[in-house]
Order: C-alpha cells, then sequence, then structure tokens
C-alpha cells in the first residue's frame, strides 16, 4: 500500500443502471498510457486507488454480470478526487440482448420530477431547483431525474454542470434522444461545437422529428465547424420547424448563406428580419452584417 502522504488520492464508485453502487464482486484497474498500474477488488461497488505520479488514467472496470467498462479520468494535483463509473448488465441467456430498461421511478419522486418539468417550462427556475432537489433525494442516480437537473443547470447557464450530469444520463439511458439533445446544447453552450455535434446527430437518429432546438444547436454547430452546407439546411429546418418561436435563428440562416456565398439571399433574410423583428435586441447584428454585405458590393442595393 503506497502511503498517500501529498499524492492524489481516487475514490471510485461502481454504480449500476439505477444509480445505486453494485454489489456483485468487481476488479477495478488502472493503466496509465496504455500501462497497467494498479488494481483493486471493488467492495460494494467502491474502490480507492494513491497515484504515483499526476496525469490521465483509464479506468477499465470488470463485474461479475455486467458489461466491461472503461472511463478516463484525469489528475492534475494532488488532492482527493470522486469518479462515478456506470455499469451495464449483461443479458442472461434467458433475456433478450440490448439495453436494461430503466428503473420505474415511485411514485413520489416522479411527482416531484412533474412538477419540475411545469416549473421549468415557464422558467420559474426557484420552484423548478426545490422539486429537482426532492426528486435527487428519492431517486439520485436516475436517468430522468439526472436529465431534468441538466435541464435545470441550461437555464441557470451552468453549462459545465450541466454537461456533466448529462453525461452521466446519456451513459445510463442511451436510448433517450431528449438526453442527448440537450447534453449537445450544453456543449454548443460552452463553444465546443465539435464534441457537440455527435450527441445532437445521435438524437436526432434516436428521434427524427427532435424539435427545433435540437436542429438549432447543431446547425450552431455545424457553421462552427464550418460545414456550411449542413448548416444551411439544418438551420433553415430550425427556422421552419419553430413556427416563430425564435425568430433569432434567422441570423443563423443569414450567416449560413453568406458562408456558401449566396450573398443576396443572405441579405434579403436579414430585410426580412429587421422588418418583422427591428425591436428585439438582435436587429443591432442583422444591421451590422447587412450593412456589410451591402458595403463590400457582394449585395444588389435595395
Amino acid at each position: 500500500m503506497i502511503p498517500r502522504g501529498d499524492r492524489a488520492e481516487l475514490s471510485v464508485t461502481v454504480r449500476d443502471s439505477s444509480g445505486e453502487p453494485i454489489s456483485a464482486p468487481a476488479s477495478v484497474k488502472l493503466y496509465h498510457d496504455g500501462v497497467p498500474t494498479d488494481q483493486s477488488a471493488a467492495s460494494h461497488g467502491r474502490a480507492f486507488f494513491v497515484f504515483r505520479t499526476l496525469g490521465t488514467y483509464t479506468l477499465v472496470v470488470d463485474a461479475t454480470g455486467y458489461k466491461a467498462t472503461e472511463k478516463e479520468v484525469t489528475v492534475p494535483v494532488a488532492m482527493k478526487f470522486e469518479v462515478d463509473v456506470y455499469v451495464q448488465r449483461e443479458p442472461s441467456s434467458n433475456e433478450t440482448a440490448g439495453v436494461p430498461g430503466k428503473p420505474l421511478l415511485a411514485p413520489k419522486a416522479k411527482e416531484a420530477l412533474d412538477k419540475s418539468l411545469e416549473a421549468l417550462s415557464v422558467n420559474k427556475l426557484t420552484e423548478a431547483e426545490k422539486y429537482v432537489a426532492e426528486a435527487m433525494k428519492l431517486a439520485p442516480g436516475h436517468p430522468d431525474v439526472l436529465y431534468v437537473q441538466g435541464l435545470l443547470y441550461l437555464g441557470q447557464r451552468n453549462w459545465t454542470q450541466a454537461q456533466s450530469v448529462l453525461e452521466k444520463a446519456a451513459q445510463m439511458d442511451p436510448n433517450n434522444a431528449h438526453i442527448f439533445s440537450a447534453l449537445g446544447m450544453a456543449l454548443t453552450d460552452q463553444g465546443k461545437y465539435e464534441e457537440a455535434i455527435p450527441p445532437l446527430e445521435k438524437s436526432l437518429q434516436l428521434e427524427a422529428s427532435g424539435g427545433w432546438e435540437t436542429h438549432w444547436a447543431l446547425g450552431k454547430a455545424y457553421y462552427y465547424r464550418r460545414q456550411y452546407d449542413q448548416a444551411l439546411k439544418t438551420s433553415q429546418l430550425a427556422l421552419t420547424e419553430s413556427n416563430g418561436k425564435a425568430p433569432q435563428i434567422e441570423l443563423l440562416v443569414a450567416q449560413s448563406l453568406t458562408a456558401v456565398g449566396r450573398y443576396d439571399d443572405a441579405a434579403e433574410t436579414l430585410r426580412d428580419f429587421l422588418k418583422r423583428h427591428g425591436d428585439l435586441p438582435e436587429a443591432a447584428t442583422a444591421k451590422r452584417w447587412l450593412n456589410g454585405l451591402s458595403n463590400s458590393g457582394k449585395t444588389r442595393q435595395n
């Protein structure tokens, strides 16, 4: 056993799809640059490590009755870290292969979750926070609760916290389109456009009519990754689907039209936006872009 002293320490909790620590026998191995450095048997789903050196490590969990799972963890300073690793149960011979169903929410937890969603729908964040906290006490680690907690963090503009809980939810419920959409939005809001594209695309694969918010976030991610044709197609789809709920999408459409060289169409889009939404804060941006197109000589004067 390495004495801790000033070394970094890692506490690992292996959880099942309900979010509870597993009771099955489990081995947790630690790799650094592909080289095994330590191994621990998990007791009631928990294992502990003390690091010789700082850096990025890979945890590999093998638990009886569960699929082997890997997770990267970065240890930048000498302090105690905690990490959760979620494992999926292996289907037995009399089960059909696939992702196990989610655990059911108890009635009180579901009631708290429904109330939090209702509060979020009308932007009552303080009320939503109260009900999310209640749901977390009753069903900690349930993917639906984590999803709504992620939505709350998005509403509070706590992007990194939203990303963290939504990544856990996505690992536990990998067929939930709404979770992947929210995760993609959390990444987009942080400017992590390349990372945002896969979860947003997966959300739309799982549910083709994923909603205008998903298409808007994906269009933005495509644009900033210079995938302009895809940005134009996706932003136009978002604009159509939104039915006027988010006229700001027109600015992304105009940006994408400019990027693919359709300057007159971009200018027309900006003029329409100013005509119908000149009272919005974004009108100043639209006017500036329109003047820029006009001054550059790329568009016809109107």
